[in-house]
């Protein structure tokens, strides 16, 4: 594969695809080993996104320099006649061009200007390749660096040959209590459960940025979200249990608890889960230690689908996996519409009414437990 003359990032890229072509045709070395190492992984992830910060700072620094030829060539274009309106001499064009000489005629100019045009544009298609890669890379780090912290709460268990029981069910306190409207702050706490969510009218927008996530919205005394930096300072670096509490719109209630483990804001407050709890959940797909969800909102994309953002898609900000397990946080309804396209976009938890059903209100507890 041969590369044309071209921008610097684009001749980067054509580079790097006759290296891969030509990598193709060469016969693979004997016993390679089939999975590659934490550390591999990890440099190249670190690498591929080094190499996306670098074509960006190309891409920009070239769109910088366009500029100021078109500028210029803007300048010459205003500049190059002379008050009758007759074109000035072809050296006076050229050395507003360029300055060190040189014939130009305006035909000549014209034409380089629209070249110029045709390949700024090239470099912001380029430029935007770029930034969606950039996106795609950071997703893939925040998974290896879930994985890992999966690998390192896996490997005592591991070198101890103990399997982790699950914890005994233990006794909540019934929904009706939490979700009336006239409780007030004090009894966000209830029997070491700390309420941390409540949607019960839809008189809060839940459709929310990254950082109102993070730092909490809404009235205790009526829907709220307590914000993930407090959730994280409330259970702390140690094993957990969370609750959620269901109502749909005949009477009906579930309640449902599970061990987890809370991460900071490193992980994206990921929300790691036991295996079981993970297939309970209607999860296909985890690892030996569990399943690792990282937060994501509409505008800090961290779910597990590599070409969609889910609460962009959907609504609100949740613990998305593939789109379709549970969203506590969606837009809320009172009825149930009739489009299944609106529906999807509703409060939903798969395993009790199914993906396509919005709940009419929600409580979730957390409670710290012993320090793993």
């Amino acid at each position: 594969m041969r590369c044309a003359p071209t921008a610097g990032a684009a001749l980067m890229l054509c580079a790097a695809t006759a290296g891969l072509l030509s990598a193709q045709g060469r016969p693979e070395p004997p016993e390679t080993p089939r999975f590659a190492s934490w550390d591999e992984v990890n440099v190249l992830a670190h690498g591929l996104l080094q190499l996306g910060h670098g074509l960006r700072e190309h891409v920009e620094r070239t769109r910088g320099q366009l500029g100021e030829l078109e500028r210029r060539l803007g300048a010459c274009g205003a500049a190059c006649k002379d008050p009758e309106g007759s074109a000035a001499p072809p050296r006076a064009q050229a050395n507003l061009v360029n300055p060190g000489g040189g014939d130009a005629s305006p035909e000549t100019l014209r034409s380089l200007k629209t070249q110029l045009e045709a390949q700024n544009s090239r470099i912001q298609q380029l430029f935007q390749k770029v930034a969606q890669q950039q996106r795609h890379l950071e997703k893939q780090q925040l998974r290896i660096q879930n994985l890992q912290s999966q690998m390192d709460h896996l490997a005592p268990r591991h070198l101890g040959h103990e399997m982790a029981k699950p914890a005994r069910r233990k006794r909540l306190p019934k929904m009706a209590q939490l979700a009336g409207p006239a409780h007030n702050i004090s009894r966000l706490h209830n029997g070491g459960w700390t309420v941390i969510q409540r949607r019960q009218d839809g008189s809060v927008d839940f459709n929310q940025p990254w950082e109102a996530y993070k730092d909490g919205f809404g009235d205790p005394q009526g829907e709220f979200w307590l914000g993930l930096e407090k959730v994280h300072h409330i259970l702390g670096d140690r094993g957990s249990r969370l609750a959620v509490q269901l109502q749909d719109w005949e009477g009906n209630a579930e309640s449902l608890q599970f061990p987890i483990h809370l991460g900071g804001e490193d992980t994206a407050y990921s929300l790691q889960l036991t295996p079981p709890v993970a297939s309970k959940l209607g999860a296909t797909t985890f690892s030996p230690s569990g399943l690792s969800l990282p937060f994501s909102t509409w505008d800090q994309d961290h779910d597990l689908r590599g070409d969609k953002n889910c609460a962009r898609s959907l609504s609100g900000g949740w613990w998305f996996g593939t789109c379709s397990h549970s969203n506590l946080n969606g837009q809320y309804f009172h009825s149930i519409p009739r489009q299944r396209q609106q529906r999807k976009k509703g409060i939903f938890w798969k395993t009790w009414r199914g993906r396509y059903y919005p709940l009419q209100a929600t409580t979730i507890l957390v409670q710290p437990t012993a320090a793993s």
